[in-house]
C-alpha cells in the first residue's frame, strides 16, 4: 500500500474509493461529519460500529475462513494494470502467508508479506497482520508498508497498528457474508487518514481468471466514505476455498484491475527463507517506524 491509495492485496489490504457525483459542498459535509462518525464508531454507516473483543480470538491463530484462508506457506501472485491520467502501468502483487506470528493489540496474529511491483520495480514491501475469531471472522490488526523509489527504501509513513494512535482493527472478512447487510469497517487509522469499508455486493457469480474458472464467487465493494469522488470504489472477487481471485475498479481517476495468475504451495525450505526475510522487515521496522512499529512485540516463527 503506498500513499494510502487503496492497495490490492486482500491479504494485506489497499486502492481506490468513493464514486459518484458528490459536489464540493457534499464532500465538505462528509469531511465535517468525520469526527461525529468516529465518536459513534459507525464509521462506514449505520450498523458498522466496531465491537472488538480480545477474548474472541484463540491463543494459537488459525485462519480457515472459506473466503479468506491464510495458511502458512501459501503464495498468491496477481497481475494487472493501473490506468491513470498519467498513463498505464503494469502491476504485480506477490502475497505470501508466512510462518510468523506477531502479537498486536493483545492478539496473536498471522503475518502476511506482500510485495508490490509497478512496471517490474518494487514499490512496496509490507507486513500485514491477521487473526480469526472463534466464530470465523477474519480481522486485520495493522500494516507495516515500506515504500521504495528507484530501488531505495524511503520510509513507511502509512504504518498503522491497532491500539496505537487511535488505530482500530477491523473485519477483513466476515464469518458469514451475506448481501443486503450493512457495510462494515475493515480498518481505521486516523493518524494516516485510513478508513476502509466493505459491503457484500454480489454472490453466486461465475468468474474466469488465468488460474481457472470459479463458481459461487462473492464480490465485496470497498470504499472510504471520507475520500473525494476522484478515489472511486474497488471491487474484490472471492472464490470459496481459494480466496481473492480478481480486483476491479469502479469510478475514480486511477483504475486498477488485477487477476490471480498463480497459486503456489511453498516447500518447507522456501518457507524458511521467506520467514527469514520477513523477520528482516520486522526488525527494520523498529528503526524505520520508531513512533509506531517500534512499540510492538517482535514477530516470531510459529511453533507447531
Amino acid at each position: 500500500m503506498t500513499a494510502r491509495s487503496r492497495r490490492f492485496s486482500a491479504y494485506g489490504s489497499v486502492l481506490l474509493l468513493v464514486v459518484g457525483s458528490l459536489t464540493a459542498a457534499t464532500a465538505a459535509t462528509a469531511a465535517s461529519a468525520a469526527p461525529a462518525a468516529a465518536s459513534s464508531q459507525e464509521l462506514c454507516g449505520p450498523g458498522s460500529a466496531l465491537r472488538f473483543n480480545r477474548s474472541a480470538f484463540p491463543a494459537k491463530p488459525v485462519i480457515d475462513n472459506q473466503w479468506l484462508k491464510l495458511r502458512p506457506g501459501m503464495q498468491y501472485t496477481t497481475t494487472g494494470k493501473v490506468v491513470s491520467p498519467d498513463g498505464t502501468s503494469v502491476r504485480k502483487v506477490v502475497s505470501t502467508v508466512t510462518g510468523l506470528t506477531k502479537v498486536i493489540d493483545g492478539v496473536k496474529t498471522i503475518v502476511v508479506w506482500d510485495r508490490d511491483y509497478s512496471d517490474g520495480e518494487l514499490v512496496e514491501s509490507e507486513l500485514a497482520f491477521f487473526a480469526q475469531t472463534e466464530r470465523g471472522a477474519v480481522w486485520l490488526f495493522g500494516e507495516y508498508p515500506e515504500e521504495y523509489e528507484n530501488g531505495k527504501l524511503v520510509g513507511a509513513p502509512s504504518t498503522f497498528i491497532s491500539g496505537l494512535d487511535r488505530a482500530r482493527a477491523g473485519i477483513a472478512m466476515q464469518a458469514e457474508p451475506h448481501r443486503n447487510t450493512p457495510a462494515y469497517v475493515q480498518a481505521y487509522a486516523p493518524r494516516v487518514d485510513f478508513l476502509d469499508c466493505g459491503q457484500v455486493k454480489d454472490k453466486h457469480l461465475r468468474v474466469c481468471v488465468p488460474t481457472g474458472c470459479y463458481n459461487d464467487v462473492m464480490v465485496i465493494d470497498e470504499f472510504n466514505p471520507l475520500d473525494p469522488p476522484s478515489a472511486g470504489h474497488q471491487r474484490k472477487y472471492y472464490s470459496a476455498g481459494t480466496g481473492l481471485i480478481k480486483v476491479t475498479a469502479v469510478g475514480g481517476e486511477d483504475r486498477e484491475s488485477l487477476d490471480l495468475v498463480k497459486v503456489t504451495r511453498l516447500t518447507s525450505a522456501v518457507l524458511s527463507r521467506i520467514n527469514a526475510r520477513a523477520l528482516e522487515l520486522d526488525r527494520r521496522g523498529y528503526t524505520v517506524s520508531k513512533d509506531v512499529y517500534a512499540k510492538t512485540p517482535r514477530a516470531v516463527v510459529s511453533t507447531p
